[in-house]
């Protein structure tokens, strides 16, 4: 069985960089907890390394990510949902966010929920015209789970997450770059690697020090609200609705929410 989590380091010029792809395409690259805990080991082996200068994140099929798998937190009780599921994915996510190297995300494919979170935290993202960016969770009487609602307010201000939070229906790619949630689109996957490669060029070039530190100066914007946000999450989950939600979604129906 091939591994849902791909990680290879390669040379350009004499440097290294890295690429990170999921590779779960048949289920939309959804995120498990075993893929979760890949992601760490893949950015506490980065954290040290001197030699690698960039990460390339990425994915196959047509989804980049449709977030966490509904298998994998649906039936989880509030506690364990906050404990087991939230925390993990919010330290995961951090610690990409907070790596030396400047991290892209290269977006060929729908970007939902979870996955718009992972993407969030990648200091550039490429999107090609076709891709979708949402978050879906309220539809499912659920909040998003990885410090999600307060990195987009951070990213496009507000009242644009208000939009896309509490309409929960998907904008365009054209959309997400005026925004500011992607900082470049392309018309298909081999533009998007032609533009990739002209980033990791100027990338590469750079001093690494001085990336590493602009980040870390950058990186106190962001506050450390993860007790909170999880405790919030717990919270969400333990509804009726969402419960409700959740089994809609299984049943493939639509959800009828009662408000508790």
């Amino acid at each position: 069985m091939e591994q849902e989590i791909l990680f290879e380091r390669r040379q350009k010029d004499g440097v290294t960089w890295a690429e990170i792809t999921l590779n779960r395409p048949e289920k939309g690259n959804a995120l498990t907890m075993p893929m979760l805990d890949r992601l760490r080991q893949i950015a506490d082996e980065l954290q040290g390394d001197r030699e690698t200068r960039a990460v390339v994140l990425r994915a196959r099929g047509r989804f980049f990510c449709t977030g966490g798998d509904i298998e994998a937190w649906g039936s989880l009780i509030p506690h364990e949902m906050g404990r087991d599921w939230i925390l993990r994915g919010i330290d995961v996510l951090e610690r990409i966010a907070k790596l030396p190297q400047p991290v892209i995300a290269a977006i060929t494919g729908h970007t939902l929920g979870g996955g718009l979170e992972l993407a969030m935290a990648a200091d550039l993202r490429i999107a090609v015209k076709k891709a979708k960016f949402g978050n879906p969770e309220a539809t499912l009487g659920m909040i998003p789970g990885w410090m999600g609602t307060s990195r987009l307010a951070e990213m496009i201000g507000p009242a644009r997450a208000r939009h896309i939070l509490l309409l929960a229906s998907p904008i365009t790619a054209e959309q997400a770059n005026d925004w500011g949630l992607v900082t470049a689109l392309a018309e298909d996957e081999a533009d998007l690697n032609v533009q990739l490669d002209g980033w990791l060029d100027r990338l590469l070039a750079n001093g690494p020090s001085a990336m590493a530190l602009i980040k870390g100066l950058l990186g106190t914007v962001h506050h450390d609200l993860r007790e909170h946000h999880a405790s919030a999450v717990a919270q969400a989950a333990g509804t009726e609705d969402c419960r409700e939600g959740v089994r809609a979604f299984i049943e493939k129906r639509k959800p009828v929410y009662r408000n508790r």
